[in-house]
């Protein structure tokens, strides 16, 4: 049984904008770690923006952009131009708000906690589900199989990526020195 042509050419178009959505996502995560990582190394000059001797976090932009993702959607253009343009502006909020999702928690806290990463993991992971996982509906026993050995494998690999956080710990101190470090 096949679907409409319009119903499949939606979900093509839905598909799309979830894989641009990862995508923006990805890379706004990987750009925020290294240049908050080259500042605090002292390899680029600081331009956080410092109101009143407060550092205001990138978690702030995003959350600025989500909100103006909502508006935009709610009340401006949904062609396919526009949710194009809000799938990336959606991408890339939530990649700086994630990005310090630890704050969230521990107001005032240090930039590496765990848990902002540990977010960001599983916020890409269902990302990616959203991008590349056929729709649930069309799944056939072999899908559900091959689910179920990817998320066995997942498993396997979140356990030994824990275990390399031992690993890890020993350079937090270093990188919470650098992060503290006169300017």
């Amino acid at each position: 049984m096949t679907e409409p042509p319009q119903i499949r050419s939606a979900a093509s178009g839905d598909r799309q904008r979830a894989r641009l959505v990862f995508l923006t996502f990805l890379l706004t995560f990987i750009t925020a770690r290294l240049v908050t990582f080259l500042i605090m190394a002292h390899r680029i000059p600081d331009f956080h923006l410092h109101l009143g001797g407060t550092h205001v976090h990138h978690l702030n932009y995003g959350i600025v952009l989500l909100a103006a993702v909502g508006a935009y959607l709610l009340f401006g253009d949904t062609s396919q131009r526009g949710m194009t343009v809000a799938s990336l502006g959606y991408g890339i909020g939530l990649a700086l708000t994630f990005d310090e999702f630890g704050m969230w928690l521990h107001l005032g806290g240090d930039y590496w906690q765990r848990a902002s990463f540990d977010a960001v993991i599983v916020l890409a992971a269902l990302l990616g589900l959203l991008s590349f996982a056929p729709p649930f509906r069309a799944w056939r026993p072999r899908d559900l199989a091959t689910a179920l050995v990817t998320l066995g494998v997942a498993l396997v690999f979140y356990f030994m990526l824990v275990e390399s956080f031992r690993f890890a710990a020993r350079a937090e101190p270093r990188l919470e020195r650098l992060e503290q470090a006169p300017r």
